[in-house]
């Protein structure tokens, strides 16, 4: 059986972080977070793998559990063939125009149909599309968007529950990206959103991390999932029956592993696992299912 554990964040309401570099653990709170260490911060070679540093307890997991089948309890039954059109505000921060962090409309085109390929041919009900794109330049911003995290979304931040605010910055600590769990919104509206390393966008400088999909990853925590090595090989895991359960993360591509006697095969190929952005493929049904409950009880 595959025990309680969720994801925690980045100062109590970041949801999932990847680092670049050998990243320093911070407080177990209610959100995710995935890095890859590499050489030095900030320093991005092929050596790269994505790592979690942020776990919730059994305990803050179980709780969350009975939270969502409460707020669930007298609403009809949730169907995957419920679909939502998330609109999308990217914001882009940046040294200068064609500087470090600079990204063009097209790659930013390029990552929302990146994610509509994951979530949309999984069936998950999902898609998203783009309602506004701005360029932000500020170095200070840039380089340590952690540090001006508030100052940042309290500027930026647009809609309401059920928008998704991408933001692209040079992630200090070797970071990735990180996000906000849909039950954060209510007591924290503005902080809402994800968090992504500019080179993480498709075309982006970091090898095997480049295709875009940190950004659909971390999309699927602002959407209530965790990763699928949640709890290890025990049970209840990721809170999701059909992803076999897995006792670390799996990084580069690692076909055939199996690290837990369960039934099934390592989720490798989950865009909720840390294989390499090529190595990742899909959801599952009862992923999407998770998704369309979280949307019902907070951003529906």
């Amino acid at each position: 059986m595959r025990s309680a554990a969720a994801l925690t964040g980045f100062a109590s309401l970041t949801l999932a972080l990847l680092p670049i570099s050998g990243a320093t653990a911070a407080p177990k709170t209610a959100a995710s977070s995935c890095t890859t260490p590499s050489a030095s911060a900030r320093t991005m070679s092929a050596g790269v793998h994505r790592r979690d540093k942020n776990d919730v307890s059994p305990a803050q997991a179980a709780a969350l559990d009975r939270e969502l089948k409460a707020l669930l309890a007298h609403r009809s039954p949730i169907s995957i063939q419920a679909t939502h059109q998330i609109p999308v505000y990217f914001h882009v921060i940046r040294t200068g125009k064609g500087k470090k962090g600079d990204l063009s409309r097209k790659r930013i085109a390029q990552q929302i149909a990146v994610m509509n390929k994951a979530y949309g041919g999984s069936k998950t009900g999902f898609s998203f599309a783009l309602k506004g794109s701005d360029w932000t330049t500020n170095s200070k911003w840039f380089n340590a968007p952690d540090t001006y995290e508030k100052t940042i979304k309290t500027k930026l931040h647009k809609g309401s529950a059920g928008t998704l605010n991408i933001y692209t910055a040079a992630l200090s600590d070797g970071l990735l990206g990180w996000s906000t769990f849909p039950w954060q919104y209510k007591s924290k509206p503005t902080m809402d959103g994800v968090v992504i390393h500019y080179s993480t966008i498709p075309g982006g400088s970091l090898t095997h991390y480049n295709l875009g999909q940190s950004a659909t990853h971390e999309t699927g925590h602002w959407l209530g999932l965790y990763h699928t090595f949640e709890g290890g090989c025990d049970a209840p895991g990721d809170y999701v029956s059909d992803t076999p359960a897995e006792s670390s993360p799996a990084f580069k591509c690692p076909t055939g592993r199996d690290s837990c006697t369960a039934s099934g095969k390592d989720p490798i190929h989950n865009f909720m696992d840390y294989s390499y952005d090529s190595c990742m493929t899909q959801f599952t049904a009862g992923q999407g299912t998770r998704m369309q409950k979280e949307w019902a009880a907070y951003r529906g």
